[in-house]
């Protein structure tokens, strides 16, 4: 589903920062060599991922769903010099695409990549972060929610992409859905749950923005 036409969004594009010039390389290279590119953040959803963490200005960064990595050094524009971006992903297949481009950028040294399940690999983290960005499968989305939320600052930020899921949650609940009907609980539990305040943006696929209190 497209929530708005494609004029409109080569308009909020041209009417919006540009794209970095590694970031255009690392979108091309994807599109290029790597299956699912779309899956890819894209030029105005990173502008948008990297505007709220240079507002957030955060030290420690955990992304669950590395993919290319294009999400993770648009994260980096804001983190500050001390800080660290943990991200976790499955595929090992991707590793040294990720870190060919990690080491082109900046903020190389400061990216550490986890490979494996995310379920194992939060709970081994000593942090605390003051930005989370949840990109994975989306059936254990209230999972890393809860795994997350007590290594989270107060007042930290968790952003969780997919939300709409491609206008599925509007739509009737076909039985064998898993994935959407875990994001209509997800979406659920992210307005109702104490621990947190929410806005849903409709920006791509669904962009959530929760504040821990």
């Amino acid at each position: 589903m497209h929530f708005i036409s494609p004029e409109l969004e080569d308009y909020i594009e041209q009417h919006s920062e540009n794209e970095p010039a590694l970031l255009a390389a690392l979108n091309k290279e994807t599109y290029q060599k790597i299956l699912l590119p779309r899956m890819l953040s894209g030029h105005f959803q990173g502008r948008v991922l990297s505007m709220l963490s240079k507002l957030i200005r955060p030290i420690n960064i955990l992304e669950i769903g590395t993919y290319t990595g294009y999400s993770a050094l648009c994260l980096c524009e804001g983190m500050q010099d001390n800080g660290q971006l943990h991200t976790i992903d499955i595929k090992e297949e991707l590793v040294d695409f990720q870190r060919k481009h990690f080491d082109k950028s900046p903020w190389g040294a400061q990216i550490v990549q986890h490979l494996g399940e995310a379920i194992d690999i939060i709970p081994s983290l000593d942090l605390k972060f003051d930005l989370v960005f949840i990109d994975a499968d989306k059936e254990n989305y209230g999972n890393y929610f809860e795994l997350i939320l007590p290594k989270m600052n107060k007042g930290g930020i968790i952003l969780s992409d997919n939300v709409l899921w491609s206008g599925k949650v509007l739509e009737p609940l076909q039985p064998n859905d898993l994935s959407t009907k875990v994001l209509l609980e997800y979406n659920r539990l992210l307005k109702n749950d104490p621990r947190v305040e929410t806005v849903l943006l409709p920006i791509r696929d669904g962009l959530t923005v929760s504040r821990v209190l």
